[in-house]
């Protein structure tokens, strides 16, 4: 059995140990969005595949017998690819997902399709945003320029940023509620736009928001290819053993 880890995520880095302890053969990949990955318990490359034809061409010159898909879930172009790859070739597929975060009772939530939508939601009236989206659909939001908008990254950005009133704070993960209460409030935060992950590695910022009765702009997952799911590492490694034991 040779497993690749398709990561990124908090919930495939404990994955890559839970394989290591269970001594299965595996090779972590990450896209390569993030300068300084965390390291992990198993062999490791970075970059893309170059489309599906390259995963095709590296599955099959690799050896790999499964794969699990444990990107983020709002990575859904990677998750194409490695259901369509898998398919073409013949190999299993299993997707590790945790579920989306969940609107309670009181939150000021307003669900939205995607992140042009998510801009669109924001008021007319200057606020003060906490745009929890990542790097990549930043600049969209140079749209609404009549507010000011809290940035929270990984790195340095390569580039300048388009929002011409902004304020980017460079930490990474995980964040805990009693931190982010205290962001929120020291920037004045009106508004939070998330993108709905789900997890408990970047929850903060919704309970944070939740406690301090803020607007939630949340951007609905999109949709990603019907595969088998696990909730969790114990689940992947059951998957796994059935595998093995019907000879798949």
């Amino acid at each position: 059995m040779h497993v690749l880890l398709l990561g990124g995520t908090t919930e495939a880095s404990k994955l890559a140990h839970a394989l290591k302890l269970a001594n299965i053969e595996t090779v972590f990949s990450y896209a390569g969005r993030t300068n300084t990955p965390v390291a992990q318990p198993v062999p490791t490359r970075i970059g893309g595949f170059g489309g599906i034809e390259g995963l095709q061409r590296f599955l099959g010159e690799s050896g790999i017998t499964h794969v699990v898909d444990a990107t983020h879930p709002f990575a859904a172009q990677m998750s194409l690819n490695a259901f369509t790859a898998c398919k073409t070739l013949g190999l299993p597929l299993l997707r590790l997902q945790r579920p989306p975060w969940l609107a309670q009772n009181g939150d000021d939530w307003i669900d939205v399709a995607d992140i042009e939508a998510a801009c669109d939601a924001l008021p007319d009236t200057p606020s003060r945003v906490f745009l929890a989206i990542g790097r990549m659909h930043i600049d969209l939001f140079a749209r609404k320029p009549q507010h000011h908008y809290l940035l929270r990254l990984v790195d340095e950005p390569m580039h300048p940023i388009a929002l011409p009133n902004h304020t980017a704070i460079i930490a990474r993960g995980p964040f805990d509620i009693a931190g982010d209460i205290k962001l929120l409030r020291g920037h004045g935060i009106g508004h939070v736009v998330a993108k709905n992950a789900g997890g408990a590695g970047a929850v903060a910022k919704i309970d944070a928001a939740r406690e301090l009765g803020l607007r939630m702009i949340m951007v609905a997952r999109p949709d990603l290819p019907d595969s088998p799911i696990a909730a969790n590492s114990d689940e992947v490694l059951q998957w796994l053993r059935h595998s093995a034991e019907r000879g798949v």
